[in-house]
């Protein structure tokens, strides 16, 4: 299995910058040759294993899917019904729309799981007190049931092939990939200005307008930022269509 990192883009990045001789206090041997500002547009080593982690994850995405997709014959679920059971169990009763919002997807693809997964007698349909017509999908006991199974199998198989990994090398992926999906919010929903277009390269944007046209302050504290995006189970989705 990779790691993920990439030792040789990892030196170049050093190399680059040693034997200089110039600190931001003018001294050698400081240990900080890492931590200087990159010159022009050249990546620094983190930018290198970042580039390397987000060529990893559609690959690694494929290859999850094709094993659910493996695990899962004949149950008639595809990957993405897996997943949408998955939300229910660890999530309770929801919405489609809350699922949607839940996996990231749009309704259609998760009305259809829905749809089918009623089909074979695993979810149901219930009353929604707060949304008389938007009921809620909750999990029969043979949902439940089959879930159980799968999730022993997959746990299984974790814990044969990655028990080389401590849960702090866990918890560390677990926070880069947050923070990518983070990031990569932002520009997919052009919340975030650009530096070079903030007018101050210094200052990264400190607050977000409503639709009202209030500045509002942008989350700071792991909890905030936390509060403001959408969950998403460590499942394995499919996109609409698949």
């Amino acid at each position: 299995m990779q790691a993920g990192a990439d030792p040789e883009g990892a030196e170049q990045g050093r190399t680059g910058r040693e034997g200089t001789g110039q600190e931001g206090t003018g001294q050698e041997g400081t240990g900080r040759t890492d931590a200087a500002e990159p010159t022009g547009a050249e990546p620094t080593a983190v930018e290198d294993l970042l580039y390397g982690v987000i060529r990893r994850l559609w690959p690694l995405h494929r290859t999850i899917v094709r094993a659910v997709e493996r695990e899962l014959r004949g149950t008639g679920m595809t990957a993405g019904e897996h997943a949408l059971l998955d939300a229910l169990r660890t999530q309770g009763p929801r919405t489609v729309p809350q699922l949607a919002r839940s996996l990231d997807l749009d309704r259609q693809p998760v009305q259809r799981w829905v749809n089918h997964a009623a089909d074979l007698g695993l979810v149901v349909t219930a009353p929604n007190p707060a949304h008389r017509r938007s009921s809620l999908i909750r999990l029969t006991a043979e949902g439940s049931e089959v879930m159980r199974g799968i999730q022993d199998s997959e746990a299984a198989e974790l814990r044969r092939g990655l028990a080389d990994l401590s849960p702090a090398d866990v918890s560390t992926a677990l926070h880069v990939l947050d923070r990518l999906g983070e990031e990569f919010r932002h520009l997919a929903d052009g919340s975030r200005v650009p530096p070079e277009e903030s007018g101050n390269p210094d200052i990264r944007e400190s607050t977000d307008t409503d639709a009202t046209g209030t500045a509002e302050p942008s989350p700071t504290t792991p909890q905030q930022r936390a509060a403001t995006r959408p969950s998403a189970p460590l499942s394995h989705t499919e996109r609409p269509g698949e």
